[in-house]
């Protein structure tokens, strides 16, 4: 199928900071050695789709950077991964005003090739789908819109976007977070458990020129005006996802959805033969583990491990951890280089020095841990400093942070 596929980037990012203080939310680290836009990368990829255009403008230059340097196709395919970022024109001067108002402005390009079907998906989920599969039945259904939906319980519903669809899986009603009230029981999926309800997930395909009179107004966005009024006069249908699927757009979600890779048997597989998850390539050498007590942890490439414990951890690229330290329940990110090995005696390496003790946090790249510094959330409100911030019950040190020796928080 001729398709063209769009990654929303998203706005400020305000609820990933700090994490998104230097970079926009596609360009944040996860699991270690990837960034959150190789996921829908990947999955366009796996799923035959070349031409992705990815649509950002804020903090845009280390996702061009990461873009750039992975996304390589060969002169034989005419595919390409590109970043559409806010522009002014001589028609227009403002930025992006939502997903919407996004996809219009940057039409010009993503109809280079005249695609019949536009595929729309977020920068900041976990999931692994095939996308043919979807675009089978939106055809199949004779469908102008397709939207992919994810059964959720009850609990979960309140807070998300709920689709109604008849037997036949067309879609007859949206309400935006019906919260635990009447209307709610309203839209559970008809013949299913009376528990089960059809969450968008924020993946579109629109007919090429669906998409076109669709956008043919000020409407700024997709979820709150595109989708709502489209269910009203076209013929909009349900794709059913019933696997993994993490919206990760917090940091509580993203600490989450990070530690639960390394379960045993995570919900989302890393391993999975034929769909791999495509990053950049690094020619790091292999990790080192001098002595520490490795237990439900992922260790990335290029590190040198001289801790005590490191407990149900993400352990990012060229990473250092010092004797007799523990980490547990944490996040981090490593580092984009390694010390030079002349590094001053008065500052802080790159890394966790010695007998620190960390917790339920996360530590973004190239941030310089200090010896015997304690740092864990516990008891802590939700506070931002300069040194550090803690939301919900999770510490985030930033970027480029240096925390001195002998430190606790």
């Amino acid at each position: 199928m001729n398709v063209a596929a769009v990654i929303l980037g998203g706005g400020e990012g305000k609820r990933l900071q700090p994490l998104t203080r230097d970079r926009c939310k596609p360009a944040v680290p996860l699991a270690g050695k990837y960034r959150l836009v190789d996921i829908p990368v990947s999955n366009c990829i796996n799923s035959g789709i070349r031409r992705i255009d990815i649509l950002t403008q804020f903090n845009s230059v280390s996702l061009h950077q990461h873009v750039q340097d992975t996304y390589l196709f060969d002169q034989f395919h005419k595919g390409y991964v590109r970043i559409l970022a806010a522009q002014q024109t001589p028609g227009r001067e403002a930025w992006f005003q939502g997903t919407a108002d996004a996809v219009r402005q940057s039409l010009r390009y993503i109809l280079d090739f005249e695609p019949e079907h536009v595929l729309v998906l977020s920068g900041d989920q976990l999931y692994r789908m095939d996308f043919r599969l979807v675009l089978e039945e939106h055809v199949r259904n004779n469908a102008e819109v397709t939207i992919c939906t994810k059964p959720v319980s009850r609990q979960a519903a309140g807070a998300l976007g709920i689709m109604q669809a008849d037997a036949q899986g067309r879609i007859v009603r949206f309400v935006e977070k019906p919260g635990n009230s009447p209307v709610l029981d309203e839209l559970r999926e008809p013949g299913t458990d009376p528990e089960r309800f059809l969450a968008s997930m924020g993946i579109y395909v629109f007919n090429t020129q669906v998409l076109l009179e669709v956008l043919d107004n000020d409407c700024k966005d997709f979820g709150k005006n595109i989708i709502p009024a489209a269910i009203e006069n076209r013929s909009v249908y349900r794709y059913l996802f019933d696997d993994y699927w993490r919206d990760i757009g917090t940091i509580r979600a993203f600490w989450e959805a990070n530690i639960e890779l390394a379960d045993p048997l995570p919900k989302f597989n890393l391993y999975q033969t034929g769909k791999p998850l495509y990053t950049h390539m690094r020619y790091l050498p292999p990790s080192k583990i001098n002595c520490c007590d490795l237990n439900r942890a992922l260790l990335s490439e290029g590190c040198i491990i001289s801790g005590h414990r490191i407990l149900n951890s993400i352990i990012g690229i060229r990473a250092k951890v010092g004797e007799n330290t523990v980490i547990e329940h944490t996040v981090m990110m490593g580092a984009d280089y390694f010390d030079p090995p002349d590094l001053p005696d008065n500052q802080v390496p790159i890394g966790i020095g010695r007998d620190c003790f960390i917790r339920n946090a996360i530590i973004d790249k190239n941030a310089r841990i200090g010896d015997g510094c304690y740092i864990t959330p516990d008891g802590k409100a939700d506070t931002v400093t300069d040194t550090y911030t803690v939301s919900d019950g999770v510490i985030v040190i930033p970027k480029n942070a240096v925390i001195p020796s002998g430190t606790r928080i």
